[in-house]
């Protein structure tokens, strides 16, 4: 009975762990795809300000 007491007490622990990890790992989930969502739209404005710009010719860009 004791080893069975035991072994329920290690079982506990480990699904104790085991859900904080989880826990963790869905907030860092939220914080990185509200991250990804920021740069997806910071991207997509950056296409929508280049599209409206006129390029003209053999006009060199601006980092030379």
């Amino acid at each position: 009975m004791d080893k069975f007491e035991e072994q329920i007490a290690h079982l506990i622990r480990a699904v104790d762990d085991l859900s904080d990890i989880v826990a963790r790992q869905d907030s860092e989930i939220s914080v990185l795809s509200r991250r990804v969502e920021m740069l997806m739209r910071r991207e997509g404005e950056r296409e929508a300000e280049s599209a409206s710009a006129v390029t003209i010719g053999n006009e060199r860009p601006p980092h030379y």
